[in-house]
């Protein structure tokens, strides 16, 4: 993924500014972008996936956040499914096509991977991030279940050969059946999982920089040999509430340079676009495996002094809690 910090150009006109208090949660669940109640979500169109134009929406005349666009410097994220299954996994296939029209076939490889893609529910519940494989005809292919219906939104994090710099393109693609929105968790500053409790220190700084420190432990005691990921001893990704604007983050250092310790701190140094909610996703690896933990987080409020938060990979569900896979690495 790409190692900007910045979501884009700072948002100084977003007209939804969130009360909730910085802090931790599952990783599933937030507050649904639009009111719905047990609606029924049907296979079709893409949702949400239009283009949208770079100017004056989200920066006043700058260019938009990552990951709202479906189109951009001439790339676009074409879906060939059409929906998102739900129980058993089904492959989800896509193409990213060329301003000529083409599936680009070349790609530029960032943090061990050509492509990160990440999947989540417009409410922000069922957060996944998936590695998918690249067939000579530009086709992406990689299985994928969801735990309930809803729209979902689809990212694909790449740099294609020859462009200067990474992009983040967006596109929303439903699962059928009956939607549940879930409510945004409650915010503490400690998320669990396993065994492991990760706490989160700082606070986000709307329009400017931040510093956050993430802390691992297990059973109560500090994880010092976190494990190398993707080249990094952390990932985050953070999306904000309402529209899924879209940001990638990785940690001060890398493994191995002399300087980095591998735990119980990462620290990140974000920037966020705008005040408001956001939902912010950790991947970290211990003993062989990856694990993500999710907190909400308010730019322009301070967080809560904090308490432990529920498990951050529940179980699937099809009701109005926090149902969804945790995290499936590909």
């Amino acid at each position: 993924m790409r190692t900007s910090m910045k979501l884009g150009a700072y948002a100084l006109g977003l007209a939804a500014v969130f009360t909730a208090a910085l802090g931790a949660g599952d990783v599933a669940g937030t507050a649904p972008a639009a009111p719905a109640s047990h609606d029924d979500v049907h296979a079709g169109g893409n949702a949400g996936a239009g283009e949208h134009s770079t100017a004056g929406e989200d920066g006043g005349g700058g260019q938009l956040p990552a990951g709202l666009q479906v189109t951009q410097d001439g790339y676009r994220l074409a879906p060939v499914s059409a929906t998102l299954a739900t129980g058993a996994p089904e492959e989800f296939r896509f193409r990213v096509l060329g301003a000529d029209g083409a599936p680009v076939t070349r790609y530029v490889t960032s943090h061990d991977k050509d492509l990160h893609l990440i999947v989540v529910r417009r409410d922000l519940a069922g957060f996944q991030h998936l590695h998918p494989t690249l067939a000579a005809d530009g086709t992406w292919s990689v299985p994928i279940a969801v735990a309930a219906p809803g729209q979902y939104r689809v990212f694909a994090d790449f740099q294609p050969d020859g462009h200067a710099d990474g992009l983040t393109l967006g596109v929303d693609v439903p699962a059928p059946g009956d939607y549940r929105p879930a409510s945004l968790p409650t915010p503490a500053r400690t998320a669990t999982i396993d065994g492991y409790a990760v706490t989160l220190d700082g606070d986000l700084t709307p329009g400017g920089s931040s510093t956050l420190t993430l802390s691992v432990n297990k059973d109560g005691r500090p994880v010092t040999d976190l494990e190398p990921y993707l080249g990094a001893y952390g990932h985050l990704v953070a999306l904000r509430d309402g529209d899924l604007a879209y940001l990638h983050v990785h940690p001060d250092g890398t493994p191995g340079d002399g300087r980095t310790a591998a735990g119980p701190q990462v620290t990140f140094h974000t920037e966020v676009p705008s005040a408001g909610a956001y939902r912010l996703f950790l991947d970290f690896q211990h003993g062989g495996k990856v694990r993500t933990v999710a907190f909400t987080a308010v730019a322009g409020q301070a967080g809560p002094a904090g308490t432990a938060s529920s498990a951050a990979t529940p179980a699937p569900t099809t009701s109005a809690g926090h149902g969804g896979p945790g995290h499936t690495h590909g």
